[in-house]
């Protein structure tokens, strides 16, 4: 039987958005026709390597090659606007996260999505690695869950601090996680090798009773992505990096160790394949627009309290120091 085949382009072929084009490469039932950034040295390097055209810009791509969908992997800053001309052409799109800098943006294009009946991702990756496709479908009754996210900076982010480049994606995690409204959040933060914050803590309390704590840092010697979860009488850890699981449980005044077996694949490529299913089938992403706004919100209000009038005072202070 024939596979079919989704026509897709990718805007935006940095360092993530080569990954994105690469994959859709090795997907069977998506073709990809070209690929488009603003760099055309940039362009043509990655149209070489994949055989595919390229272009400068989206318009050229739309009327040339007419894709199905699109991969939106461009500065945050413009993701509402290339959104918004690919969805009302009736194109259905995944965008990279943060999905929008303001949630009315992310809105408009859920709106615009749902009066053309057209599939809206949004790329929070974590959601498809191998050890959180596990436990989320364990987990049942979360007390604490204890995220950390750090490790040596990178020049290649510059233009966002650490909450929208690291934190986001495990406020995505743990409100995936947690079936509960959020009741307070509380976060700190500061600058140390940017003009943005490099360091930053989130608390979030969910009414629930539930409560999370979030560490993201690009200033650590040492590379560390974990989560730690602690319900009644387990404690599961995550490592992201490796996609394992290990699962202490309290059984009387014993420990039990667990370390569960499941078959591991490339996140983004998990990612990818299920966003042209969802395309070709005409279901919901697992990641749809509101959770994408969902977590915008809770990294707005943790900006927001980092980024105070206090919070100001101490991070020029902190750069001075």
């Amino acid at each position: 039987m024939e596979v079919e085949t989704k026509r897709v382009g990718v805007i935006g072929v940095g360092h993530l958005g080569q990954h994105h084009a690469r994959v859709y490469t090795e997907l069977l039932d998506a073709r990809l026709v070209g690929v488009v950034d603003v760099d055309e040295n940039r362009a043509h390097f990655i149209s070489e390597n994949l055989r595919v055209p390229c272009y400068t810009s989206m318009e050229e791509l739309l009327e040339r090659q007419a894709p199905e969908a699109l991969s939106i992997v461009v500065p945050t800053s413009l993701h509402h606007a290339i959104a918004k001309q690919a969805l009302e052409r009736g194109i259905h799109v995944l965008i990279e996260k943060p999905v929008t800098t303001r949630p009315s943006e992310a809105e408009e294009l859920l709106d615009i999505a749902a009066r053309n009946d057209l599939v809206l991702q949004v790329g929070h990756i974590e959601r498809f690695n191998s050890a959180i496709r596990y436990i989320s479908r364990t987990v049942r009754s979360p007390l604490f869950l204890d995220s950390k996210r750090i490790g040596p900076f990178s020049p290649r982010i510059n233009d966002v601090g650490v909450v929208l480049d690291l934190m986001i994606h495990d406020i995505d995690i743990v409100l995936s996680l947690v079936t509960s409204e959020i009741s307070r959040i509380s976060a700190t933060g500061r600058s140390v090798l940017t003009d943005h914050e490099d360091i930053a803590s989130a608390q979030i309390t969910f009414e629930n009773g539930a409560m999370a704590h979030i560490l993201v840092s690009r200033t650590a010697a040492k590379r560390t992505r974990q989560l730690d979860v602690m319900e009644r009488e387990r404690h599961i850890t995550v490592n992201y990096e490796t996609q394992d699981v290990q699962i202490c449980r309290c059984v009387g005044d014993s420990e039990i160790l667990e370390r569960p077996v499941f078959p591991k694949s490339e996140p983004l490529k998990l990612e990818l394949a299920h966003f042209i299913g969802c395309v070709r089938e005409k279901r919901q992403p697992l990641v749809g627009i509101r959770d994408g706004k969902r977590a915008l919100e809770v990294a707005i209000e943790v900006l927001r309290q980092i980024h105070q009038p206090e919070g100001k005072t101490f991070l020029k202070q902190a750069n001075c120091a």
